[in-house]
């Protein structure tokens, strides 16, 4: 049997893209991922497909857009029977290990009522492994750590509570027992003993919120020195620009991104007190990455491992008076993307500035293998722009969708707006020189000019804008007509059987 090579695919979770390419690039220290871009393709222009972690993660996952797995929400199931990457890397022979989460809500039509898989949207997706248990609101093992070791461990959230009487005090636990360190210590021991030929999914939590970090890394950055969010004025002036605006903040305050100060106001001192946290918090992701990393080169494996580091979405981090990421702006959705592939040198440290989605993951993964792309699959694989050889035909636009409501317990928004559960939901379909957000039951859409103000300003209702707006609503009409649920979209009954064209056949 041929030597097959290794797989190591990270997500970091909630992980802003400007923290490697942006505005806040040069405030925060990543020096492991800043030495892996230098040795791999770095994407520039690529966006989660869908928000928030159970939808992005099983649009990354399925290499399906949102509008096709219907996934749309944490809680809301996803069809056991659609391939994923898990179950197609299988096929080759590889056992999909996963360290950390999916988040992925269960088919409850494979399961009896009752069933504890029907209790929580933090499942496993069909097909992996859950080598170690690390899902937020239980990791269990390491609690159990963190309890033999001595600790007095409260219930979740609790356990993410700052342990003194601010914001930035430091976690119960130090940095050496985290739950960064605990998954990064686990993924190790489990590497060091497994033969080559192994498939690791690697899912650190951090910097997602709840926002606490063990000394040093809850004030290892100055909220003096960085730079203040990106804001249109006051909070009014944001809230006025779209009726969506305003009970989206409302949902998602500042004092509920960090625990144990529920009256925290959203004063410039403390937005920036808590986007220090959230860099010192990638800032140990980092770190422990740069173990798995230094692992591997100490072992050999180094150079016999295709390793893929992305996020599942952004953060607003108080952009636009704004937290979380159930929202339209850009950086609720532009995630980095890294690939680094030993077969392919030549463009190391290099970047694509084609627009990406997190659907081209999985098809991308899956080519690097040899394997086939399943007909489900919306994404495309990357493995042409690495080479430096694009297709003739190359997406235009990146699609994302939100679902901001409740069927059983009624959002915010859902409430303010009037809205029934099938109407709350936008699309974004981003160009390079205008983005559009269309929003469901009636609302007004946004259009943004990206050559001029961007985000800062909406030109929807500009008459001159109107050829353009006209224009982002064709191409976001012929995306969902194209992008239609494909799992049959290239197959024919005929008379000599049942035969599929090839992906891109015309």
């Amino acid at each position: 049997m041929a030597k097959r090579n290794n797989i190591l695919f990270v997500i970091i979770d909630q992980l802003r893209a400007d923290c490697l390419f942006g505005a806040l690039s040069d405030h925060v220290d990543l020096p492991n991922l800043r030495a892996l871009m230098d040795e791999a393709v770095s994407f520039r222009r690529h966006y989660s497909v869908a928000n928030p972690c159970g939808p992005s993660r099983a649009s990354i996952l399925t290499g399906r857009y949102a509008m096709n797995h219907r996934s749309v929400r944490n809680g809301t199931p996803l069809a056991h029977d659609l391939p994923n990457l898990a179950t197609e890397v299988r096929k080759a022979g590889y056992r999909p290990l996963l360290f950390g989460y999916t988040d992925t809500t269960q088919d409850p039509r494979v399961y009896p009522p009752g069933d504890p898989a029907l209790k929580s949207y933090e499942q496993v997706m069909q097909g992996f492994e859950e080598a170690v248990e690390m899902r937020l609101e239980e990791s269990l093992p390491w609690r159990a750590d963190l309890i033999a070791k001595g600790y007095d461990v409260p219930p979740y959230p609790d356990i993410f509570r700052p342990a003194g009487d601010r914001p930035d005090d430091p976690a119960l636990y130090r940095a050496e027992d985290s739950d960064t360190a605990f998954l990064t210590d686990a993924a190790l021991k489990a590497l060091r003993a497994r033969a080559p030929g192994w498939f690791v999914h690697l899912t650190y939590i951090r910097p997602h919120p709840p926002l606490v970090a063990p000394d040093p890394y809850n004030r290892m950055y100055d909220p003096a020195t960085l730079p203040l969010p990106r804001r249109i004025g006051a909070v009014e002036a944001e809230r006025a620009r779209h009726p969506f605006v305003g009970p989206s903040l409302d949902r998602v305050p500042i004092a509920s991104v960090v625990e144990g100060f529920p009256d925290l106001s959203s004063t410039d001192e403390n937005v920036q007190l808590l986007r220090a946290i959230y860099l010192g918090l990638a800032t140990e992701v980092d770190h422990h990455l740069g173990r798995v990393l230094d692992e591997l080169k100490a072992s050999g494996a180094y150079d016999e491992t295709l390793i893929v580091v992305t996020s599942d979405h952004g953060e607003m981090l108080g952009d636009h008076h704004a937290w979380g990421k159930s929202t339209f702006y850009d950086a609720a959705y532009h995630t980095a993307l890294i690939i680094r592939d030993p077969k392919r040198t030549a463009r190391a440290g290099s970047a694509v500035d084609l627009p990406t989605e997190s659907v081209d993951v999985a098809p991308t993964i899956l080519d690097w293998l040899g394997l086939g792309i399943p007909e489900t699959m919306d994404g495309m694989s990357l493995l042409p722009l690495m080479d430096g050889k694009g297709p003739d035909e190359w997406r235009q636009f990146t699609f994302s969708e939100l679902d901001f409501g409740d069927p059983i317990e009624p959002t915010v928004p859902q409430s303010a707006l009037g809205l029934a559960p099938e109407t709350t939901n936008l699309v974004v379909l981003r160009g390079a020189d205008h983005t559009l957000v269309h929003f469901n039951g009636g609302l007004p859409p946004l259009l943004f000019d990206n050559r001029a103000e961007g985000e800062m300003r909406d030109i929807a209702a500009d008459p001159g804008a109107r050829a353009a707006l006209i224009a982002m609503y064709r191409a976001m009409m012929d995306h969902r007509m194209t992008h239609a649920d494909g799992r049959f979209i290239r197959t024919m009954v005929t008379a000599d059987g049942c035969l599929t064209a090839p992906r891109g056949a015309r």
